[in-house]
């Protein structure tokens, strides 16, 4: 049996001044702070004799090589987004970095904000530009119904408001 995993669709570029900040700061951190903390500790570690028994050792140093990975991506992935940080010109449709207000048939109410990939971890009402429920929402407007086909079940939503105030940051 192969291993062979086709490779990931490229997820969109864009991200909020608000998500890149965060990135950007995440890359500090472990570049700064991080990585030269967990470095003095495998030297210290190594400094105490058989490396092939030194828990405190082999630790570290796996540490390391997971700091080094996540740095590579932030650093490659920062330098290929593109921050959105103004509103489009026309806020009667959806577009990246909008909250949408939807209402279900049985007059629930949900508010999301379209983000980027990269961030719509940061809050549970953050939903990726690249997922299907954003997909549907794009250049939609207040009043439109989207269908989302969520396992078996088909859902209906009605956009009740689009609001870009806050979304710049």
């Amino acid at each position: 049996m192969s291993r062979y995993c086709p490779p990931r669709p490229r997820s969109s570029p864009y991200i909020t001044e608000a998500g890149y900040t965060r990135l950007n700061d995440e890359l500090k951190f472990l570049w700064k702070e991080k990585r030269p903390e967990v470095t003095r500790k495998v030297s210290e570690a190594a400094a105490q004799g058989d490396r092939s028994e030194n828990a405190e050792y082999i630790y570290g140093k796996k540490q390391l090589r997971e700091i080094d990975a996540r740095v590579r991506f932030l650093s490659r992935r920062l330098d290929e987004l593109t921050v959105v940080s103004r509103p489009p010109g026309n806020r009667e449709q959806v577009f990246f970095g909008a909250w949408v207000t939807l209402e279900n048939d049985a007059g629930e109410r949900f508010r999301y904000r379209l983000v980027g990939p990269d961030e719509f971890d940061a809050d549970p009402d953050y939903i990726s530009i690249d997922s299907p429920m954003a997909r549907a929402l794009l250049k939609k407007r207040v009043d439109d119904e989207i269908r989302i086909t969520q396992g078996d079940a088909d859902n209906a939503y009605l956009i009740t408001e689009i609001d870009y105030e806050g979304a710049t940051g």
